[in-house]
């Protein structure tokens, strides 16, 4: 089936000749839709389309009305324009915007035909407009202002980081929790847009370089040694004890699920098991976690991780790898503490620090030791 994306556009068509702006180490690329056959697009002032494969200008318009963008002969073709493309990039000029899915957008706007005959939409932006389309969706911009300052360095850092080691040849990073929830200018608030301007360039380093500074919602009493979840061995990310979350509304948890609901999640995992008879945890880290169970199924025992069980759960089931079960008339009934992986920085343990009186940079000294404040230009 051929296909094709088509807009209807007023726009100028240029000679070709006018090369596509190169991207800067300030950019960074964020996946704002993948694999869709269909999305809404408006351009709020003038902008250039841009041919990504030639890398040049092919036309120009004063505006774009709000319409359905959709696949036609896996090409790219603008009414107007002689030809067609398999990607091209929306450029607004200054004080122009890029609406997607109804969500504002500064920067550029990418879109990729894959081959798998779908639309890949990029927003290209710098790194300062990539954070304030972040912190609203990570912490309440009512939270205090050293709280907002620290999460905005660590998202910097960790967004600065993840660019070493680009998800995908067309991005850098993708907007949801699997890289760092992002929105746009549709996420934009004022006491958070002020924190990023505060802390403009700011980053936390370790030995000169650059490090995962992840973040967690609350910890439930200590943050969690990196090496223990992933393949990370750095001081900074060893855990410290936390008592600052304790008033975090995530800080205690309970959950209630069937052991059949059970089985047949972890079977999903790959997991060979049947009825569940029993789950036993074999060890704790020292952070007080859960490092492993063992299912109990037909007189066998299988091993599990508590990371693996999270997941194949769900993570938003089991909040955090601390916990205790019991089983009670066909059901596991879990309490726990915190919620998140845990490791690097406690979020309502920063908003508690903040609210007692202590500056960002004491609040990323604590949750981040032997870290430094570097400034990324």
């Amino acid at each position: 089936m051929f296909q094709k994306i088509i807009f209807v556009l007023f726009l100028t068509i240029t000679s070709a000749g006018t090369l596509y702006p190169a991207e800067s180490d300030n950019t960074i690329r964020v996946a704002i839709v993948q694999d869709v056959t269909s999305f809404s697009l408006r351009v709020k002032g003038r902008f250039e389309v841009y041919d990504l494969n030639a890398k040049k200008l092919i036309a120009k318009a004063s505006s774009l009305r709000k319409q359905a963008v959709r696949i036609l002969n896996n090409k790219i073709i603008i009414r107007g324009i002689p030809g067609s493309v398999s990607a091209l990039q929306i450029a607004p000029l200054k004080g122009g915007y890029v609406f997607i899915n109804g969500r504002i957008f500064r920067g550029r706007i990418n879109l990729i035909v894959k081959p798998n005959g779908k639309i890949l939409v990029v927003n290209e932006s710098g790194v300062e407009d990539y954070l304030r389309g972040i912190l609203c969706n990570e912490v309440a911009p009512w939270w205090p202002m050293d709280a907002l300052k620290s999460q905005a360095i660590i998202a910097r850092s960790y967004g600065l980081y993840q660019k070493q080691f680009p998800k995908d040849k067309y991005f850098d990073l993708t907007s949801d929790i699997y890289s760092q929830v992002y929105g746009g200018k549709s996420s934009e608030r004022w006491r958070t847009n002020r924190a990023v301007d505060l802390t403009r360039g700011r980053i936390l380093t370790y030995q000169g370089k650059l490090f995962p500074t992840y973040y967690h919602a609350t910890c439930g009493g200590h943050t969690e040694d990196a090496s223990k979840l992933w393949n990370v061995d750095l001081l900074p990310l060893k855990g410290v004890v936390c008592n600052f979350c304790v008033h975090s509304p995530h800080y205690k948890w309970q959950a209630k699920m069937s052991l059949q609901d059970i089985s047949s999640k972890l079977i999903l995992k790959g997991f060979r098991i049947q009825e569940i008879s029993g789950i036993e945890i074999i060890g704790y880290d020292g952070s007080g976690r859960i490092s492993g169970l063992e299912i109990k199924s037909q007189d066998k025992g299988f091993p599990v991780s508590a990371k693996d069980f999270r997941q194949a759960l769900g993570p938003n089931i089991i909040r955090s790898a601390n916990f205790t079960s019991r089983i009670d008339s066909g059901a596991v009934h879990f309490e726990g503490l915190g919620w998140g992986h845990g490791v690097g920085l406690c979020q309502w343990g920063m908003q508690e620090m903040a609210r007692e009186g202590s500056k960002y940079e004491q609040i990323l000294k604590y949750y981040f030791p032997q870290s430094e404040l570097s400034t990324f230009k």
